[in-house]
């Protein structure tokens, strides 16, 4: 189970590509456009999530609740065993757990194919065509439903699925299918946006943390 976590965390947190708008639904990228307009006036937001795993021929296989706020291009999600604080140059990754407690130190790449509670907000941007593929109803809220599909076929990514609220712009949730044919889904359930978050909170600071060990890697 460590290791789904593991790929849950990557998936969350975890896009840049090469575009090219001409395939696009323009539909699908004006709702998308408001959508990035609303994230880029917010000076910060804070939520608690929801991520599910299923598959077609198991179902519903696993629910967590995590944390996660976000400032910018900089972000801190809390899940279960393991934290990442990512302050726009630097990202740690701290794993906790009854026997050891470590944190591991990278530089943040900026040609990568990750998707992070940042760039979610711009993915649609770079590498993806966009489709609106329909409406539907989450939790009593109409929502679009929007497709992007990568240009690349080797693409880390290459389907994911957004819900729009049709009437706030704001993204509730969003699906991302693996190479085995699971579906990982998350879900917004308590959302503020306002907050006033201090740059400071977005690092791991190492010297008030000497019981945990700093693996390096920059």
């Amino acid at each position: 189970m460590k290791g789904k976590k593991t790929i849950i965390a990557s998936l969350i947190f975890l896009c840049f590509f090469q575009v090219s708008f001409g395939q696009n639904d323009p539909k699908a990228v004006e709702i998308l456009d408001k959508v990035s307009d609303n994230y880029q006036k917010l000076n910060g937001f804070s939520a608690i999530f929801e991520y599910t795993y299923s598959t077609e021929d198991e179902g519903l296989i696993q629910t967590n609740t995590g944390e996660v706020t976000v400032k910018g291009e900089k972000y801190r999600l809390t899940l279960n065993d393991q934290e990442i604080f990512n302050n726009g140059n630097t990202v740690w990754t701290l794993i906790k757990s009854s026997k050891y407690k470590e944190v591991t130190i990278n530089d943040v790449e900026e040609d990568t194919e990750e998707l992070t509670p940042s760039n979610i907000y711009s993915i649609y941007k770079k590498g993806y065509e966009a489709k609106l593929e329909g409406s539907s109803v989450m939790n009593g809220v109409p929502v679009h439903e929007i497709m992007l599909t990568a240009e690349k076929p080797n693409a880390q990514f290459e389907k994911i699925k957004l819900y729009v609220d049709k009437s706030r712009f704001d993204l509730l949730a969003w699906e991302i299918q693996d190479d085995v044919g699971g579906t990982f889904k998350y879900t917004f359930k308590d959302l503020d946006s306002n907050i006033n978050i201090m740059d400071d909170y977005f690092v791991f600071n190492t010297s008030e943390n000497q019981d945990v060990e700093i693996i390096d890697l920059r």
